[in-house]
């Protein structure tokens, strides 16, 4: 972190030896790096050692005062890393910007790298599969719920693209805590695949696996026929008759949280913050 933190704060030393201007090298990143919207998202990737060449405010003082007061650990950081521009610059740059006026550029981890997590063995830990969503915030939320519970890693199927912006933001920059990548089916990661289904077998009856990958169907049409015959396991949510689905992300926590019950090890119990 400190090289990046060094290229945003005090100017990005050039070949003569002069500071770059940050709102230039934002401009040269902006199509080929990951935009952390918000003081949240910039907050979840320092904190889980994301690269972020540049990041700027239009309020430095507001911004570290709001990390004193919320995450205090990363204060000294921001510090050093954000840069400071007028309101206007930074909204031609980032044009719906995060009402706490912070956005920040971060290298995406390579593909290879996140694949190599995922199919690391023995897992720790399940691997969520979310097959063919179609909502970018709703596949944000189920990152953020997987962050939270230290799964393995979210791969998506389809055509989302799950390191669209409106995913990140909705995930609060928690891509950088988890494994996040695009598969195809055949390419899901190795271990019992738990599939979520109405007609499946109760989930309260069942114990999931460390290994597992549960697999969710898109907010529309379920599952995949490829992914369904797949499947290892049907698994259902208990669910009061008459009520026809639960939220995508509800399901994915639902199962998450079921997963970890047994294992009071796994997490400490934190007060959720602001």
């Amino acid at each position: 972190m400190a090289d990046g933190a060094a290229v945003a704060g005090r100017g990005r030393p050039s070949r003569a030896g002069v500071a770059e201007d940050p709102v230039r090298v934002w401009r040269g990143l902006a199509g080929s790096h990951v935009l952390l919207d918000g003081f949240h998202a910039l907050k979840h990737a320092l904190r889980f050692d994301a690269r972020i060449p540049v990041a700027l405010t239009a309020d430095k003082p507001a911004v570290l005062a709001l990390a004193e007061d919320l995450a205090p650990d990363v204060t000294a950081a921001l510090d050093v890393l954000l840069a400071e521009t007028d309101e206007v610059t930074l909204r031609a740059l980032v044009p719906r910007l995060h009402p706490t006026a912070v956005a920040a550029l971060a290298v995406r981890p390579s593909r290879a790298a996140n694949l190599g997590v995922l199919e690391r063995a023995p897992r720790s830990a399940p691997v969520v599969v979310l097959d063919d969503p179609r909502n970018l915030g709703n596949a944000g939320a189920v990152i953020r719920l997987a962050a939270g519970f230290g799964a393995t890693g979210v791969v998506t199927t389809g055509t989302l693209d799950p390191w669209h912006p409106t995913v990140v933001r909705g995930g609060a920059g928690l891509h950088f805590a988890t494994a996040v990548e695009r598969v195809d089916v055949p390419g899901l990661p190795a271990g019992p695949l738990f599939a979520l289904d109405a007609e499946g077998e109760d989930v309260r009856g069942l114990e999931i696996p460390d290994d597992a990958v549960l697999a969710f169907g898109s907010e529309r049409s379920g599952l995949s026929a490829g992914l369904r015959a797949r499947a290892d396991h049907l698994v259902s949510l208990p669910m009061r008759p008459q009520v026809s689905s639960y939220n995508l992300a509800t399901s994915v926590g639902m199962t998450l949280f079921h997963w970890s019950s047994g294992r009071p090890d796994r997490l400490t119990a934190r007060q959720p913050e602001a």
